[in-house]
């Protein structure tokens, strides 16, 4: 780690160049930044969807078969994958009240301990997650309604969300352990 006032390479006002892990820790960010960014895009869309829904009830006396699960896969798929976005930036809920008082060793051992925890989490999302969706796929599973869409889309954004959040956990653990820069690169 560069002392205070130091650049990231440790040499008064230099950088060094990135070695691999920090790379791939930049890579994670900007990846769960991309997906997190675009996914909020969904919120116009549902938006759109919701006043087409209003005019047709209000208007024209006749609701639509489909807005309702349009806006509820829409805001699933967004609420999903975003997670890795919300972890990238460090927005997760945590306890800090004790944390920040430990040690930096005491800290970076407690981050190992519940490292394993969430691995087990995001394994189960991935796991189940994707077993879920290509069954869905494989049997063209419908929601039973009027409109029947196919829900598979929806069921394939678990192990996606599982998978991004599995990223984004190594590379904060990465940098918590002091293996990568500090900071995160996303945006």
């Amino acid at each position: 780690m560069a002392a205070e006032g130091e650049g990231e390479g440790g040499a008064a006002g230099g950088t060094a160049p990135a070695g691999a892990t920090d790379r791939f820790c930049d890579a994670i960010d900007r990846l769960n930044s991309w997906v997190g960014k675009g996914f909020a895009l969904t919120i116009f869309v549902v938006t759109g969807v919701i006043l087409i829904e209003i005019v047709a009830r209000g208007a024209l006396g006749q609701a639509t078969r489909w807005a309702n699960e349009t806006t509820i896969y829409l805001s699933a798929c967004a609420y999903l994958v975003s997670g890795g976005y919300a972890l990238a930036h460090r927005r997760h809920v945590r306890i800090d009240l004790l944390y920040d008082r430990l040690s930096a060793t005491t800290r970076a051992r407690l981050d190992l301990f519940t490292f394993v925890f969430f691995f087990m989490y995001v394994g189960a999302l991935i796991w189940v997650g994707s077993t879920l969706a290509w069954s869905s796929f494989l049997e063209g599973e419908g929601t039973g309604t009027p409109w029947n869409p196919r829900i598979w889309p929806v069921k394939f954004a678990i192990p996606l969300a599982g998978l991004l959040l599995l990223l984004q956990g190594i590379a904060n653990l990465l940098r918590d352990l002091g293996l990568a820069r500090k900071e995160s690169r996303a945006s």
